[in-house]
Protein backbone atom coordinates (compact mmCIF):
# COMPACT_ATOMS: atom_id res chain seq x y z
CA UNK A 1 0.00 0.00 0.00
CA UNK A 2 1.31 3.47 -0.92
CA UNK A 3 1.21 5.83 2.06
CA UNK A 4 0.40 9.41 1.06
CA UNK A 5 2.91 12.09 2.04
CA UNK A 6 2.29 13.76 5.34
CA UNK A 7 0.67 17.18 5.24
CA UNK A 8 2.47 20.02 6.99
CA UNK A 9 0.69 23.21 7.97
CA UNK A 10 3.34 25.95 7.57
CA UNK A 11 3.14 29.36 9.22
CA UNK A 12 5.67 32.20 9.63
CA UNK A 13 4.24 34.86 11.97
CA UNK A 14 7.01 37.42 11.41
CA UNK A 15 6.90 37.41 7.62
CA UNK A 16 5.09 35.07 5.27
CA UNK A 17 7.17 33.48 2.52
CA UNK A 18 4.76 35.25 0.15
CA UNK A 19 5.37 38.71 1.68
CA UNK A 20 6.24 41.28 -1.02
CA UNK A 21 9.26 42.74 0.82
CA UNK A 22 12.49 40.79 0.58
CA UNK A 23 14.47 39.97 3.74
CA UNK A 24 16.47 37.22 5.33
CA UNK A 25 13.39 36.06 7.24
CA UNK A 26 11.36 35.75 4.06
CA UNK A 27 14.19 33.92 2.31
CA UNK A 28 14.59 31.36 5.09
CA UNK A 29 10.82 30.84 5.28
CA UNK A 30 10.81 30.14 1.55
CA UNK A 31 13.78 27.82 1.80
CA UNK A 32 12.27 25.85 4.67
CA UNK A 33 9.04 25.42 2.78
CA UNK A 34 10.98 24.28 -0.30
CA UNK A 35 13.16 21.91 1.74
CA UNK A 36 10.11 20.31 3.32
CA UNK A 37 8.62 19.92 -0.14
CA UNK A 38 11.89 18.39 -1.38
CA UNK A 39 11.71 15.94 1.53
CA UNK A 40 8.40 14.69 0.15
CA UNK A 41 5.90 16.47 2.39
CA UNK A 42 2.78 18.25 1.20
CA UNK A 43 3.37 21.75 2.56
CA UNK A 44 0.44 24.12 2.95
CA UNK A 45 0.94 27.79 3.80
CA UNK A 46 -2.03 28.08 6.13
CA UNK A 47 -2.00 31.79 6.98
CA UNK A 48 -0.48 35.09 5.86
CA UNK A 49 -1.35 36.83 9.13
CA UNK A 50 1.63 38.98 10.15
CA UNK A 51 2.00 38.94 13.93
CA UNK A 52 4.59 41.71 14.21
CA UNK A 53 4.42 43.82 17.36
CA UNK A 54 6.86 46.69 16.89
CA UNK A 55 6.03 48.62 20.08
CA UNK A 56 5.77 46.86 23.47
CA UNK A 57 3.51 49.63 24.75
CA UNK A 58 0.97 49.31 21.92
CA UNK A 59 -1.68 47.25 23.70
CA UNK A 60 -4.24 48.10 21.02
CA UNK A 61 -2.10 46.51 18.30
CA UNK A 62 -1.83 43.35 20.40
CA UNK A 63 -5.60 43.30 20.95
CA UNK A 64 -6.22 43.62 17.19
CA UNK A 65 -3.72 40.89 16.47
CA UNK A 66 -5.35 38.62 19.02
CA UNK A 67 -8.75 39.14 17.37
CA UNK A 68 -7.33 38.47 13.90
CA UNK A 69 -5.61 35.32 15.16
CA UNK A 70 -8.85 34.06 16.71
CA UNK A 71 -10.57 34.46 13.34
CA UNK A 72 -7.77 32.58 11.62
CA UNK A 73 -7.99 29.75 14.13
CA UNK A 74 -11.74 29.47 13.59
CA UNK A 75 -11.31 29.49 9.81
CA UNK A 76 -8.67 26.76 9.88
CA UNK A 77 -10.54 24.65 12.43
CA UNK A 78 -13.57 24.62 10.14
CA UNK A 79 -11.44 23.80 7.09
CA UNK A 80 -9.70 20.95 8.92
CA UNK A 81 -12.78 19.47 10.56
CA UNK A 82 -12.69 16.31 8.44
CA UNK A 83 -9.11 16.28 7.19
CA UNK A 84 -6.51 17.99 9.41
CA UNK A 85 -2.81 18.21 8.57
CA UNK A 86 -0.31 15.89 10.22
CA UNK A 87 2.09 18.52 11.59
CA UNK A 88 1.96 22.23 12.40
CA UNK A 89 5.32 23.85 11.56
CA UNK A 90 5.99 27.41 12.77
CA UNK A 91 9.01 29.37 11.58
CA UNK A 92 10.60 32.02 13.84
CA UNK A 93 8.19 32.65 16.72
CA UNK A 94 9.52 35.10 19.31
CA UNK A 95 8.39 37.99 21.50
CA UNK A 96 7.75 40.41 18.61
CA UNK A 97 6.11 37.78 16.41
CA UNK A 98 4.28 35.19 18.52
CA UNK A 99 2.38 32.30 17.02
CA UNK A 100 -1.18 32.89 18.18
CA UNK A 101 -2.61 30.37 15.69
CA UNK A 102 -0.71 27.08 15.71
CA UNK A 103 -0.45 25.97 19.35
CA UNK A 104 -4.19 25.85 19.99
CA UNK A 105 -4.91 24.13 16.67
CA UNK A 106 -2.16 21.57 17.20
CA UNK A 107 -3.58 20.80 20.63
CA UNK A 108 -7.18 20.57 19.40
CA UNK A 109 -6.29 18.31 16.47
CA UNK A 110 -3.70 16.24 18.38
CA UNK A 111 -0.94 16.98 15.89
CA UNK A 112 2.76 17.56 16.65
CA UNK A 113 3.68 21.22 16.94
CA UNK A 114 7.16 22.05 15.59
CA UNK A 115 9.06 25.33 15.76
CA UNK A 116 12.14 26.44 13.86
CA UNK A 117 14.39 29.37 14.86
CA UNK A 118 12.46 30.28 17.99
CA UNK A 119 14.27 32.49 20.46
CA UNK A 120 13.97 33.85 23.99
CA UNK A 121 15.40 36.98 25.61
CA UNK A 122 14.68 37.88 29.23
CA UNK A 123 15.70 41.48 28.44
CA UNK A 124 12.56 41.87 26.32
CA UNK A 125 9.95 41.31 29.04
CA UNK A 126 8.41 44.73 28.47
CA UNK A 127 4.76 45.69 28.05
CA UNK A 128 2.88 43.34 25.74
CA UNK A 129 6.16 41.66 24.84
CA UNK A 130 6.23 40.20 28.35
CA UNK A 131 2.89 38.56 27.65
CA UNK A 132 3.80 37.33 24.17
CA UNK A 133 7.12 36.00 25.38
CA UNK A 134 5.51 34.15 28.28
CA UNK A 135 3.06 32.58 25.85
CA UNK A 136 5.85 31.69 23.43
CA UNK A 137 7.88 30.11 26.22
CA UNK A 138 4.92 27.97 27.31
CA UNK A 139 4.40 26.91 23.70
CA UNK A 140 8.06 25.98 23.23
CA UNK A 141 8.07 23.91 26.40
CA UNK A 142 5.10 21.90 25.16
CA UNK A 143 6.22 21.62 21.52
CA UNK A 144 7.05 18.21 20.12
CA UNK A 145 10.19 19.61 18.50
CA UNK A 146 12.12 22.89 18.58
CA UNK A 147 14.61 23.16 15.72
CA UNK A 148 17.49 25.60 16.29
CA UNK A 149 19.56 27.18 13.54
CA UNK A 150 22.31 28.65 15.72
CA UNK A 151 24.17 27.71 18.84
CA UNK A 152 23.23 31.04 20.40
CA UNK A 153 19.49 30.40 20.06
CA UNK A 154 19.84 26.83 21.29
CA UNK A 155 21.74 27.95 24.40
CA UNK A 156 19.13 30.64 25.08
CA UNK A 157 16.28 28.13 24.93
CA UNK A 158 18.11 25.54 27.01
CA UNK A 159 18.75 28.18 29.68
CA UNK A 160 14.98 28.55 30.23
CA UNK A 161 14.33 24.80 30.26
CA UNK A 162 12.91 24.40 26.76
CA UNK A 163 13.03 20.66 25.89
CA UNK A 164 13.03 18.74 22.60
CA UNK A 165 15.79 20.83 21.02
CA UNK A 166 17.40 19.77 17.75
CA UNK A 167 19.94 21.38 15.43
CA UNK A 168 19.57 22.28 11.76
CA UNK A 169 22.45 24.28 10.36
CA UNK A 170 21.50 27.27 8.15
CA UNK A 171 21.26 26.37 4.48
CA UNK A 172 20.64 27.77 1.02
CA UNK A 173 19.44 26.53 -2.36
CA UNK A 174 22.83 25.78 -3.88
CA UNK A 175 21.64 25.21 -7.48
CA UNK A 176 21.69 28.97 -8.03
CA UNK A 177 25.47 28.98 -7.56
CA UNK A 178 26.41 26.21 -9.99
CA UNK A 179 28.34 28.59 -12.28
CA UNK A 180 32.10 28.41 -11.71
CA UNK A 181 33.68 31.39 -9.93
CA UNK A 182 35.47 33.97 -12.07
CA UNK A 183 37.03 36.23 -9.42
CA UNK A 184 38.30 39.65 -10.37
CA UNK A 185 41.39 40.80 -8.49
CA UNK A 186 40.62 43.36 -5.81
CA UNK A 187 36.85 43.01 -6.21
CA UNK A 188 35.06 43.30 -2.84
CA UNK A 189 31.36 42.41 -2.79
CA UNK A 190 28.65 43.22 -0.27
CA UNK A 191 24.96 42.27 -0.47
CA UNK A 192 22.82 43.84 2.26
CA UNK A 193 19.68 45.86 2.83
CA UNK A 194 20.08 49.51 3.80
CA UNK A 195 18.07 50.24 6.91
CA UNK A 196 18.66 51.88 10.29
CA UNK A 197 19.98 49.84 13.19
CA UNK A 198 22.28 46.85 12.83
CA UNK A 199 22.55 47.09 9.04
CA UNK A 200 23.63 50.73 9.22
CA UNK A 201 26.12 49.83 11.95
CA UNK A 202 27.66 47.20 9.68
CA UNK A 203 27.94 49.67 6.82
CA UNK A 204 29.61 52.12 9.21
CA UNK A 205 32.16 49.49 10.22
CA UNK A 206 32.79 48.69 6.53
CA UNK A 207 33.42 52.32 5.66
CA UNK A 208 35.86 52.67 8.56
CA UNK A 209 37.67 49.47 7.57
CA UNK A 210 38.07 50.55 3.95
CA UNK A 211 39.56 53.82 5.17
CA UNK A 212 42.29 51.82 6.92
CA UNK A 213 43.37 49.88 3.81
CA UNK A 214 46.90 50.63 2.52
CA UNK A 215 46.68 53.52 0.02
CA UNK A 216 48.51 51.55 -2.68
CA UNK A 217 46.27 48.47 -2.41
CA UNK A 218 44.12 47.74 -5.47
CA UNK A 219 40.46 47.34 -4.51
CA UNK A 220 36.97 48.04 -5.83
CA UNK A 221 33.69 47.59 -3.93
CA UNK A 222 30.33 46.53 -5.38
CA UNK A 223 27.34 47.02 -3.08
CA UNK A 224 24.04 45.33 -3.91
CA UNK A 225 21.21 46.59 -1.74
CA UNK A 226 18.79 49.40 -1.13
CA UNK A 227 16.44 50.71 1.50
CA UNK A 228 15.29 53.63 3.60
CA UNK A 229 18.81 54.35 4.88
CA UNK A 230 20.51 54.49 1.47
CA UNK A 231 21.47 58.18 1.80
CA UNK A 232 22.86 57.55 5.28
CA UNK A 233 24.84 54.56 4.06
CA UNK A 234 26.37 56.42 1.13
CA UNK A 235 27.28 59.34 3.38
CA UNK A 236 29.39 56.97 5.51
CA UNK A 237 31.58 56.25 2.46
CA UNK A 238 31.98 59.88 1.40
CA UNK A 239 35.63 59.96 2.57
CA UNK A 240 36.54 57.22 0.09
CA UNK A 241 37.25 57.64 -3.65
CA UNK A 242 33.87 57.59 -5.39
CA UNK A 243 35.26 55.75 -8.42
CA UNK A 244 36.13 52.77 -6.23
CA UNK A 245 32.53 52.03 -5.24
CA UNK A 246 29.59 50.87 -7.36
CA UNK A 247 26.16 51.32 -5.76
CA UNK A 248 24.11 48.74 -7.65
CA UNK A 249 20.80 49.06 -5.80
CA UNK A 250 18.54 46.09 -5.13
CA UNK A 251 19.23 43.14 -7.42
CA UNK A 252 17.24 40.03 -8.13
CA UNK A 253 18.55 36.63 -7.09
CA UNK A 254 20.11 35.72 -10.49
CA UNK A 255 21.93 39.07 -10.67
CA UNK A 256 23.22 38.64 -7.12
CA UNK A 257 24.53 35.19 -7.94
CA UNK A 258 26.27 36.53 -11.05
CA UNK A 259 27.80 39.39 -9.06
CA UNK A 260 29.14 37.04 -6.40
CA UNK A 261 30.89 34.82 -8.94
CA UNK A 262 32.94 37.86 -10.01
CA UNK A 263 34.02 38.77 -6.50
CA UNK A 264 37.37 38.14 -4.84
CA UNK A 265 36.29 38.71 -1.21
CA UNK A 266 32.95 39.16 0.56
CA UNK A 267 32.95 41.86 3.23
CA UNK A 268 30.17 42.28 5.79
CA UNK A 269 30.86 42.95 9.50
CA UNK A 270 27.55 41.37 10.58
CA UNK A 271 26.66 43.53 13.58
CA UNK A 272 24.14 41.51 15.63
CA UNK A 273 23.51 39.25 12.61
CA UNK A 274 21.32 36.24 13.38
CA UNK A 275 23.50 34.22 10.99
CA UNK A 276 23.19 35.78 7.54
CA UNK A 277 22.21 33.69 4.53
CA UNK A 278 24.14 36.12 2.33
CA UNK A 279 27.34 34.73 3.84
CA UNK A 280 26.40 31.24 2.67
CA UNK A 281 25.51 32.52 -0.80
CA UNK A 282 28.85 34.30 -1.08
CA UNK A 283 30.74 31.20 0.02
CA UNK A 284 28.74 29.01 -2.38
CA UNK A 285 29.93 31.35 -5.14
CA UNK A 286 33.54 30.81 -4.07
CA UNK A 287 34.23 33.94 -2.02
CA UNK A 288 36.16 33.94 1.26
CA UNK A 289 34.40 36.06 3.89
CA UNK A 290 35.70 38.82 6.16
CA UNK A 291 33.41 39.59 9.13
CA UNK A 292 33.20 40.18 12.85
CA UNK A 293 33.19 37.21 15.22
CA UNK A 294 29.80 38.16 16.65
CA UNK A 295 26.23 36.99 17.24
CA UNK A 296 25.33 34.15 14.84
CA UNK A 297 28.04 34.82 12.25
CA UNK A 298 30.33 31.97 13.45
CA UNK A 299 27.48 29.53 12.72
CA UNK A 300 27.97 30.12 8.99
CA UNK A 301 31.52 31.51 8.68
CA UNK A 302 34.58 29.68 9.99
CA UNK A 303 38.12 30.99 10.22
CA UNK A 304 39.20 27.41 9.52
CA UNK A 305 37.45 27.20 6.15
CA UNK A 306 37.45 30.24 3.88
CA UNK A 307 36.68 32.85 6.48
CA UNK A 308 38.45 35.58 8.41
CA UNK A 309 36.60 36.46 11.62
CA UNK A 310 38.01 39.31 13.70
CA UNK A 311 37.11 40.80 17.07
CA UNK A 312 33.70 42.47 17.19
CA UNK A 313 33.90 46.25 16.88
CA UNK A 314 37.44 46.40 15.47
CA UNK A 315 37.37 47.94 11.96
CA UNK A 316 41.18 48.08 11.89
CA UNK A 317 41.28 44.30 12.25
CA UNK A 318 38.66 44.03 9.51
CA UNK A 319 40.92 46.10 7.25
CA UNK A 320 43.91 43.89 8.05
CA UNK A 321 42.06 40.67 7.24
CA UNK A 322 40.65 42.15 4.06
CA UNK A 323 44.01 43.50 2.90
CA UNK A 324 45.68 40.13 3.49
CA UNK A 325 43.24 38.43 1.11
CA UNK A 326 43.23 41.17 -1.52
CA UNK A 327 47.02 41.23 -1.55
CA UNK A 328 47.17 37.48 -2.22
CA UNK A 329 44.65 36.55 -4.96
CA UNK A 330 45.89 32.96 -5.12
CA UNK A 331 45.23 32.48 -1.41
CA UNK A 332 41.80 34.11 -1.70
CA UNK A 333 40.87 31.84 -4.61
CA UNK A 334 42.11 28.74 -2.77
CA UNK A 335 40.15 29.58 0.38
CA UNK A 336 37.10 30.40 -1.72
CA UNK A 337 37.27 27.02 -3.45
CA UNK A 338 37.50 25.21 -0.11
CA UNK A 339 34.55 27.00 1.43
CA UNK A 340 32.51 26.61 -1.76
CA UNK A 341 32.86 22.83 -1.50
CA UNK A 342 31.97 22.95 2.19
CA UNK A 343 28.79 24.96 1.67
CA UNK A 344 27.70 22.91 -1.33
CA UNK A 345 27.77 19.74 0.76
CA UNK A 346 27.06 20.79 4.35
CA UNK A 347 24.78 23.81 3.96
CA UNK A 348 22.75 22.72 0.93
CA UNK A 349 18.99 22.48 0.65
CA UNK A 350 19.43 18.77 -0.12
CA UNK A 351 21.18 18.20 3.20
CA UNK A 352 18.54 20.29 4.98
CA UNK A 353 15.70 18.27 3.45
CA UNK A 354 17.25 15.03 4.69
CA UNK A 355 17.74 16.44 8.18
CA UNK A 356 14.20 17.83 8.38
CA UNK A 357 12.76 14.51 7.23
CA UNK A 358 14.73 12.62 9.88
CA UNK A 359 13.58 15.00 12.62
CA UNK A 360 9.90 15.00 11.64
CA UNK A 361 9.66 11.29 10.99
CA UNK A 362 11.26 10.72 14.37
CA UNK A 363 8.19 12.27 15.97
CA UNK A 364 5.97 9.60 14.44
CA UNK A 365 8.30 6.69 15.09
CA UNK A 366 8.10 7.48 18.78
CA UNK A 367 4.33 7.11 18.55
CA UNK A 368 4.41 3.57 17.15
CA UNK A 369 3.23 1.16 19.85
CA UNK A 370 5.70 -1.47 20.98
Amino acid sequence: MIVPARRIAFYAPLKSPDHPVASGDRLMARQLRAALDRAGYRVELVSDLRAYLRDPEDAEAFARLSEDAAQERARLAAAWAKDPPDVFFCYHPYYKAPDLIGPALARDFCMPYVTCEASYSSRRNLGVWAETQAGTLATLRSAALNICLTGRDRAGLAAVDVPNLAQLIPFIATDAFAAPPQPQDGHIVTVAMMRPGDKLDSYRAMALALGHLPPDLHWHLSVAGDGAARADVQALFAHLPADRIDWLGALGAPAVAALLTRGAVYLWPGCNEAYGLAYLEAQAAGLPVVAYRTAGVPDVVSSDIGGALVADGDPVALAGALAALLDDPARAASEGAAVRQHVMTQHSDTAAAARLSALIEGLFKERIPA
